[in-house]
C-alpha cells in the first residue's frame, strides 16, 4: 500500500509528509514509532514545509534589493545603530501596531540594508512585505495611469502589511506623484506599516513634498508615532573601498 499512499500524498501536495513517509518506509526507523508518534512526526513535518514554503514566496513576492538579515547587520555606536532598537523594530511589534520607521543618514550608510532586513524578518514572521525604489515605484505609477492600471497597482500595495519605500526623497515630487504617495499613505494609515529610507533628513521632507496642505497630511500620517533611525558617519561603501585599495597598494 506504500506506493498508493504515496502517490495520493504526492497528488494532495503534501510533499513534507510524503518526503517524511518515503524516509521511513525505505528505512526501519517506522518500526520503532507508535501509530500516534507516527501520524505527529508527519504532520509536523508537513507543517514545517508549508510554512518554509510560505517564507520563500514571501521573500519572492517582496523582491528585495539585498539578501539581508538582522544577524549580518554590524552595530556601531558611531553610526547610531543601537543593537537594543534594532532588535526591539526585529521583534515587528510595529506592524501589528501599524506603526511606521523612518531611517535617514547620508548615502552609504546602510539604510537600505537595515530596512532589507527588517522586511526579511517581517517575511519570516508570515507577514506581507514589498520591497519599492522610490523613483521607480512613482514612475510606474504614473505609468499605469496611463494604461488602466493603477487602482490595480494601489490595491497590490495596500494588501502589504510591510511597505518599504527605498531612497525616498531624491527628486522633488511632481503633482502625479504627490496624489499618489498621498493616497498609498492614507490607504495604509493606521492599518499597516510603512518603512522609509531616504539622504534627506525628515525636517525636509516638507519641501521635497511639495504643496503644503497636501505635505502636511501626508506627514501626519507618516511621523506622528513612527520609530525613527537617523544614522551617521561616512559611507560604508567609500570606507570599504578605501581598505580595498590600501590592501592592493
Amino acid at each position: 500500500m506504500n506506493p498508493t499512499t504515496l502517490e495520493k500524498m504526492h497528488t494532495m501536495h503534501l510533499y513534507g509528509m510524503h518526503r517524511l513517509f518515503k524516509t521511513l518506509t525505505e528505512g526501519t526507523q517506522h518500526d520503532e514509532l507508535t501509530p500516534d508518534e507516527l501520524v505527529a512526526a508527519l504532520v509536523d513535518t508537513e507543517w514545517d514545509d508549508r510554512h518554509n514554503r510560505s517564507i520563500e514566496r514571501g521573500l519572492k513576492n517582496a523582491r528585495f534589493r539585498y539578501k539581508a538579515s538582522i544577524e549580518a547587520l554590524a552595530f556601531d555606536v558611531d553610526r547610531n545603530v543601537e543593537k537594543t532598537t534594532i532588535l526591539r523594530l526585529a521583534e515587528c511589534t510595529f506592524i501589528n501596531k501599524h506603526e511606521n520607521v523612518l531611517i535617514t543618514g547620508s548615502t552609504g550608510i546602510g539604510k537600505s540594508y537595515i530596512a532589507s532586513a527588517l522586511g526579511h524578518q517581517a517575511c519570516a514572521l508570515g507577514f506581507r512585505v514589498s520591497y519599492q525604489n522610490s523613483a521607480k515605484l512613482f514612475a510606474r505609477l504614473k505609468m499605469a495611469k496611463v494604461d488602466g492600471s493603477y487602482l490595480k497597482e494601489i490595491a497590490k500595495l495596500q494588501k502589504q502589511h510591510v511597505l518599504i519605500l527605498d531612497d525616498f526623497g531624491l527628486q522633488p515630487f511632481d503633482v502625479q506623484s504627490r496624489a499618489a504617495l498621498m493616497e498609498i499613505i492614507e490607504d495604509r494609515h493606521g492599518t499597516s506599516s510603512t518603512i522609509i529610507t531616504s539622504q534627506i533628513p525628515v525636517g525636509a521632507w516638507h519641501d521635497v513634498i511639495g504643496e503644503k496642505t497636501v505635505a502636511d497630511a501626508i506627514l501626519d500620517r507618516l511621523i506622528y508615532g513612527a520609530h525613527r533611525l537617523e544614522l551617521r558617519g561616512e559611507s560604508l561603501r567609500k570606507k570599504a573601498n578605501t581598505s580595498l585599495e590600501s590592501t592592493h597598494s
